[in-house]
Order: C-alpha cells, then structure tokens, then sequence
C-alpha cells in the first residue's frame, strides 16, 4: 500500500466535502493529528476506521485501499450497449452506460451477457396503434419469471419491471429501430431487434 496515494485521496474527497481535517476527526471521534498524519502519507487510518472513513467520504474501501481513484473510461451514449446487472439476492436491476463498479446486498455484481434470442425464446411483438404490444407464454412463476423488458434506442431505455405470477403483456411506444431486451431468471439476458 502506498501511503502518500491513500492520504491524497483522503484529502482530496474531504475537500470535495467542504469538511476541514477537524471536522473529519470529529465526526471519527479521533484527533485532526490523525487525520493530518494519514494525508501526509505517514501513516494509515486504523482498519477497524475504514469502513466509517469510507461512508463518511462516500468511497469504495477497495478504491481507497488501492490508492486510486482514477475516473472509468467513457464508453459512448449509445444506450444499445448499455450494461445491465441484476442482484441474485434482491433481483434489483442496475443499468450502466459505461464502466463502473456495481455492488448489491454486499456483493460485487457483474453484468450480464447479453444473448441473441433463439426463435422459439422470442417475445410475441404485434404493432398496435402507435405501440408494440409485447406478450409472452413465459411461464412467469416464482422459480422462473421474466424480471424486466427494456426497449434500448439510440438516446433512451424505456424499462418496465415486472413481477413472478403476472402474465406479461406490455405496451411500449415506438419509436424507431432498436433493442428488445429482457432477463428471465432461468435464461439470462436476451434480446431481439425491432
């Protein structure tokens, strides 16, 4: 570990906040010498403060730890390529339009492959009026159920969250050309073109 980048980082997110090194120690319930010492790189904060340093300067302990804090690179607005990440605990769905760190419930997640449906696994899309209306003969149970549809077009993601034990029917409005995607719980993340 290298002190001098861990103290830099220190400083830099408690100026980010406004806060003086008094403050910090105040709201850790340690000296502002303390503080002072970490963010001159001669010394470290004691581990059993990490965690409330971390929250209190609102950054990843893995971040801090490693002594950088460099920013991800910008992947495009494109949102086709949008990234997706679903909890397998809480099923929460997380989107990213570039690279970032996702964590949920404690843990690290990883975003999802995003797979070409098969014929048989598409989703029933009929024109509407003004809309596409979505259906499925999913079985949509708890042990295996579509979570969310999403519709990925140039500028903008439409998504809709849906639910174990209702039927998927869904409108969504067109809007030029695009992405049909969608996470089934038992086949992971598929897509089909509009």
């Amino acid at each position: 570990m290298e002190y001098r980048k861990i103290g830099t980082i220190i400083r830099t997110l408690r100026q980010e906040q406004n806060m003086t090194q008094k403050q910090l120690a105040d709201q850790m319930n340690i000296s502002d010498k303390t503080v002072s010492k970490w963010e001159r790189g001669s010394g470290l904060p004691d581990i059993s403060l990490i965690p409330e340093l971390t929250r209190i300067l609102g950054v990843d302990i893995g971040k801090l730890l490693a002594g950088d804090l460099s920013p991800n690179e910008f992947v495009g607005g494109n949102m086709k390529h949008t990234k997706y990440f679903v909890c397998s605990t809480c099923k929460s769905i997380t989107l990213c339009t570039g690279e970032a760190e996702i964590t949920c419930c404690g843990k690290k997640l990883s975003s999802l492959p995003l797979k070409k449906a098969e014929e048989d696994e598409k989703l029933s899309v009929e024109e509407m009026e003004d809309d596409w209306y979505i259906t499925s003969d999913h079985p949509m149970e708890k042990e295996c159920y579509i979570s969310f549809l999403a519709f990925a077009a140039g500028d903008r993601i439409q998504v809709i969250k849906q639910y174990p034990e209702w039927s998927l029917s869904v409108r969504i409005p067109k809007r030029g050309h695009g992405m049909l995607i969608w996470y089934s719980t038992r086949q992971g993340l598929l897509y089909q073109l509009l």
